[in-house]
């Protein structure tokens, strides 16, 4: 009987184990965190330095250290967050709109990192994930608008390789007339898939199409997937100039001085789509991840209009519950005595007519 108990509990902890290996690995953001806390250097000339060896893009500010010791301590370690059923809102909506371009410009959160930016009719998806799971991983709330919903001439910015970013079934399930503005590294990966409206870039590059701007700039975070190996792609966020106004989105990234440069570069943001989710416990995801207090320091360094938080409510990637995120912002725009009217808290389906632009 005891020998019998033994293994079972054995089981039980094995089990646990598997499963977590299963959701990290799939999860792909999370998968070699660093070993200790990082020092990141404020020196804006490593902004503009090189960063590829030949072989592996990294970032010269402070280099990713992968970590299997680290991520099997996060896998092992209790969650000290109790178990509850998150509450995550959103609204129907058919995204109908999007096909048409006689409609009022707006920003609908789709969910994840996904948004559409429509403005004089034209479509900018963030990051878009469109389908119900990452392998083992599945959603909280399905998309708020399928691939079908996207026009044939929508424009896309990707950040980085990693799975919630980057998913292939969607990019299948696109209409192969998508643009797509991508980092170092990555259009080979889309012209193996028929993909072949695709546009390279290195960090401070841009691309001009349909009177929209494309730059592509640092972020503080890394890459990898299973068919390309580790950091073999660049990552970055993306600077998103369209006709009436001036987008910045974040894609994944730790807080860092980059913020504070596009801010004094680029004037007139007008919003800032940034991650506030998965970043429980802080020794193992600050690198790579930052927390909602992090989130909005960033959007004051960008001097943005607005913030649009996103990376959160959907896929359950560290920790924190995935209702969490907005809920600890909210405590510290009180604890800052901010009022907060320019974060714009989003359901997901929510559509955002947007205000007069600044310019």
């Amino acid at each position: 009987m005891i020998q019998a108990t033994r293994i079972s509990r054995w089981h039980v902890r094995f089990g646990k184990a598997a499963l977590l290996c299963a959701l990290l690995l799939v999860a792909g953001c999370l998968s070699y965190p660093p070993a200790r806390p990082v020092k990141v250097s404020d020196d804006v000339s490593t902004l503009y330095a090189p960063h590829f060896d030949g072989e592996e893009y990294y970032n010269p500010w402070a280099k990713f250290v992968p970590s299997f010791k680290r991520r099997l301590q996060f896998m092992l370690t209790a969650n000290p967050y109790p178990r509850r059923a998150p509450d995550v809102p959103r609204v129907d909506n058919d995204g109908a709109y999007l096909q048409r371009d006689d409609i009022s410009d707006s920003l609908t959160w789709i969910g994840h990192s996904t948004t559409a930016i429509q403005e004089r009719g034209q479509v900018v998806l963030t990051d878009p994930h469109l389908r119900q799971r990452i392998f083992a991983v599945g959603r909280h709330h399905p998309p708020a608008i399928g691939a079908h919903g996207i026009p044939a001439n929508a424009m896309t910015v990707i950040s980085h390789a990693h799975l919630d970013h980057l998913d292939a079934g969607t990019v299948e399930q696109l209409p192969d007339t998508v643009f797509y503005a991508v980092p170092l590294g990555l259009k080979t990966w889309f012209e193996k898939r028929g993909r072949a409206n695709v546009v390279e870039l290195d960090w401070w590059q841009s691309h001009t199409r349909e009177g929209w701007t494309f730059t592509c700039l640092p972020a503080q975070h890394w890459s990898q997937r299973v068919e390309m190996g580790f950091n073999k792609s660049l990552w970055c966020s993306w600077l998103i100039e369209g006709p009436r106004r001036t987008y910045f989105f974040a894609g994944d990234t730790g807080y860092f001085h980059g913020f504070a440069e596009f801010g004094r570069r680029f004037a007139d943001i007008d919003i800032a789509i940034l991650p506030i989710g998965a970043y429980e416990p802080r020794d193992f995801i600050g690198y790579q991840h930052m927390d909602p207090q992090h989130a909005y320091r960033a959007y004051g360094d960008l001097k943005a209009r607005y913030f649009v938080p996103v990376h959160w409510g959907t896929f359950r990637l560290s920790h924190e519950p995935i209702d969490e995120p907005p809920a600890e912002l909210r405590r510290h725009l009180q604890l800052l005595q901010e009022a907060g009217d320019d974060v714009r808290f989003m359901a997901i389906g929510e559509r955002w007519i947007l205000p007069s632009p600044l310019r």
